[in-house]
């Protein structure tokens, strides 16, 4: 793919933030990569330029009927300044799934993917140094710009990278997170998108995810639409628990977002000895196996915060403490040792990891 590369003028670029001061996703790198497609050519005028506003007529089909999908990835820097990527055909395979299943044209990976390494190149030093979480957030994104009203797939679209360096995703940095436990709303339905990254997704959570957090907690689990009863994902996480010997995650039935850090870790643990099942699992077995004494950890598992333990779930007036607040074992080790590989600093044998 022939990509043209505009550079943004001396004069135009920003500062480099403060490494220890970036929160997340609040402040984003000079450049962008930017491509469109057209019925008529396919994708086209691919092209590194500087970060900037777009222009959409107002009947852009994406604002009216929610033509938007997106992915997050990472970029590391590790020893002798080296940059890491992790996983980043993987992410960019499951924006084809969301494509296809959102009626939108797929992309080339490998084309997007030089087109992705030409960007990083420019803005390599963007990448912070290894920190607390932080790392150069990747958010490849592609949305409906065809000007039409009438519910039908778009014929014009545009696809872009934005760059954004980033901390920790969560206040609590690795600590243990209080998940509220929601049965009033829901995620997604069978046969619905839930297993898409798209926009509309995320617009519908945010309801519920505000009325946890007025309430003390940092994230809503989510369960079934149909019995209100079998867990499914965090906001913004997969999720996982010990009981007993036994590490489980709801399978990917359709609507939950299959995570690219959640088969990660089902590969991890594997290898390191655990039984790993995927199964269907209800908030009741949960708050049973605690009072048991068989509940020893619970976790999310994500692009922006890797892994996050919970310390607590709060479900119809009741909280089933986790680990007495603590960092689990598993989840201490899962995540030192998917930091270690992300960041170059340990050899893995799966292919997970490509040097720019």
């Amino acid at each position: 793919m022939d990509i043209l590369i505009e550079k943004a003028a001396a004069s135009e670029l920003k500062a480099k933030p403060n490494g220890n001061k970036l929160g997340f996703g609040a402040i984003f790198t000079d450049h962008m990569f930017v491509m469109e497609y057209t019925e008529e050519q396919g994708w086209h005028n691919a092209k590194v330029t500087k970060y900037q506003n777009f222009s959409l007529d107002p009947a852009a089909m994406t604002l009216h009927y929610g033509q938007a999908i997106f992915e997050g990835l990472k970029a590391y820097r590790g020893k002798n300044d080296d940059i890491f990527l992790f996983r980043p055909k993987d992410n960019l395979a499951r924006l084809n799934t969301s494509a296809t299943r959102m009626c939108m044209p797929r992309i080339d990976v490998e084309q997007v993917f030089e087109g992705l390494q030409e960007l990083l190149r420019i803005e390599k030093d963007w990448v912070p140094a290894r920190g607390e979480g932080a790392s150069l957030y990747i958010r490849p994104t592609m949305i409906a710009t065809e000007g039409a009203l009438g519910v039908r797939p778009a014929n014009k679209y545009l696809f872009f990278i934005i760059l954004s360096p980033v901390g920790a995703y969560y206040a609590e940095g690795f600590n243990p997170v209080n998940i509220f436990v929601t049965d009033k709303y829901v995620r997604a339905v069978p046969g619905g998108v839930g297993n898409a990254k798209t926009a509309g997704n995320y617009a519908a959570s945010i309801m519920a995810a505000l009325e946890a957090q007025e309430r003390g907690f940092t994230q809503v689990l989510w369960l079934d639409a149909v019995h209100r009863q079998y867990i499914e994902e965090v906001g913004t996480m997969n999720i996982f628990f010990v009981i007993d010997d036994e590490l489980i995650t709801p399978p990917l039935s359709g609507s939950i977002l299959p995570g690219i850090t959640r088969e990660s870790v089902l590969q991890l643990a594997r290898d390191m000895g655990y039984t790993v099942t995927e199964r269907p699992i209800t908030i009741d077995e949960v708050f049973e196996a605690s009072k048991k004494g068989l509940l020893k950890e619970v976790f999310g598992t994500g692009t922006a915060a890797i892994i996050s333990p919970v310390g607590s779930l709060y479900y119809k007036g009741n909280t089933c403490a986790v680990n007495n607040g603590h960092i689990g074992t598993l989840a201490q080790r899962l995540f030192d040792d998917l930091q270690d590989i992300q960041y170059g600093q340990k050899t893995e044998s799966y292919g997970w990891v490509i040097k720019l």
